[in-house]
């Protein structure tokens, strides 16, 4: 047992009950924003395809490997940091991409096979962070950091919110009604929430715009459209226990190149969540496990995730709140959370009831999350305090704009016969990166502003 200053670093002093509450409170702080990716991921396809996918990003396989990447992240970090790896927003736009693409050989592809090729892209992206790992590991953090500064990251962050912008406002026109409720709700818990209830605004975003939801569909409203605002029919066919659809994923360089470069931000994101969990404990867990070490454990779970047909992961800031929050810091706990994850994701029925959020409620989660990922750029931006009277700077953060939100279509090439796609985000990320290797006068270094350091994350 180790306790002061009421902080709690062994929580089997508490009993089992009081943890298996505790893993459920951890649970119930990521699940709204976890179980959200594939909803919002599936409305792409089912916008670009005409049909949505029955197997690959389901909420079953999103739970299962929210889960079992999270105990993974723990057996790679030596059981040391209390964090929760959900699903990561920062990959919605190459999702949309893929889902989009309608040349070469995706024209006319199926949704799901889509779906599979961008998860692809998420497997590669995972093993980026291995490969950081191993630079972090030889030559120092210092080091690498001197090629992804805030002046990088920072405008590429932006460029992933303000690219999604257009589909929260597809899917909230839907129904306007329901989507300004769940953005109203969300703020209000986000702002004037206590406790608990402040750590998880978007669950109760979702949860209380689907009762009224619910409640104007038993009174007979409808959408304006005419449509009915839930359609129950998916709930009735679906078991009480089944094994989650997973769908392996398939490999194809113009996905890789849609997916991998967003890895650039996230795994910025990581160090930032690192250098977060590291203060709200009171432990250097940039030291101890050692940085490469954690980024290892994402990595892999990311890799496994886009393996069986799920998102991407990332460290969740929301179960660092409840760390505060609860002033109980072991990280079993957390693995409690993550166990809890993966029975419900063997439970059809949850997915299923899960499954009939009507898109109007999607948009309005979507516009907070959406200008939230935006936000966290400019943040990054202005706590590094990113000198723009610089021209340097200026002309790096200009370039990134341009490319990122200029490139609607993506830059298409053939290599060998092989049709090759570079997005928009690509684009910015690999011109952003050498421009600040080739311009003079790079003013970052990395630990000198801590706190501009720990806030470098993309998550809801």
């Amino acid at each position: 047992m180790n306790e002061s200053n009421d902080v709690i670093r062994d929580a089997r002093q508490l009993g089992v009950p009081k943890m298996l509450i505790l893993g459920l409170q951890h649970m119930f702080a990521m699940f709204g924003a976890t179980i959200l990716v594939p909803i919002l991921v599936n409305s792409y396809f089912v916008g670009a395809c005409g049909e949505g996918p029955t197997r690959g990003l389901t909420v079953a396989v999103t739970l299962f490997c929210a889960g079992f990447g999270t105990l993974l992240f723990h057996v790679c970090a030596k059981f040391k940091v209390p964090a929760f790896l959900g699903s990561s927003f920062a990959f919605l736009s190459g999702f949309s991409t893929v889902a989009h693409l309608d040349t070469g050989m995706y024209a006319g592809m199926s949704a799901n096979d889509k779906a599979a090729y961008a998860c692809g892209g998420v497997v590669v992206a995972g093993l980026l962070y291995l490969v950081l790992s191993l630079i972090i590991r030889m030559v120092g953090v210092k080091r690498v950091m001197r090629y992804l500064p805030p002046v990088v990251t920072g405008p590429v962050i932006i460029c992933i919110g303000l690219s999604l912008a257009s589909s929260a406002i597809n899917n909230a026109s839907n129904n306007w009604f329901l989507a300004f409720v769940a953005l109203a709700v969300i703020i209000v818990f986000n702002i004037w929430g206590k406790g608990m209830f402040k750590i998880i605004p978007i669950l109760m975003g979702v949860v209380i715009s689907y009762a009224v939801a619910l409640f104007m569909n038993m009174i007979g409203i409808t959408n304006p459209d005419g449509s009915a605002i839930l359609d129950f029919s998916a709930i009735a066919s679906a078991g009480i226990v089944g094994i989650p659809p997973i769908q392996i994923c398939k490999f194809d360089v113009t996905a890789i190149l849609v997916m991998a470069p967003i890895a650039i931000a996230t795994m910025m994101e990581h160090v930032g969540d690192m250098s977060a969990i590291s203060a709200t404990v009171g432990e250097n867990y940039l030291a101890d496990p050692g940085l490469h070490r954690t980024l290892l454990g994402d990595g892999l779970a990311t890799s496994v995730a886009g393996f069986l047909g799920g998102p991407a992961n990332t460290t969740y800031g929301e179960n660092t709140g409840v760390l505060e929050l609860s002033r109980v810091h072991d990280p079993r706990v957390i693995r409690i959370a993550a166990v809890f994850a993966i029975i419900i994701s063997f439970i059809p029925k949850v997915s299923a009831i899960i499954s009939t959020m009507p898109a109007s409620i999607i948009g309005g989660v979507s516009f907070m999350l959406y200008g939230m990922i935006s936000a966290i750029g400019v943040r990054n931006v202005v706590e590094n305090k990113v000198d723009l009277t610089k021209s340097r700077n200026l002309i790096i953060a200009g370039v990134i704009f341009v490319c990122g939100l200029g490139f609607s279509s993506g830059l298409t090439f053939t290599i060998g016969g092989t049709s090759i796609t570079l997005t928009a985000l690509a684009i910015a990320a690999i011109a952003g990166i050498v421009l600040n290797i080739i311009l003079p006068g790079n003013d970052y270094e990395f630990g000198v502003n801590t706190s501009g350091d720990e806030n470098r994350g993309i998550h809801a």
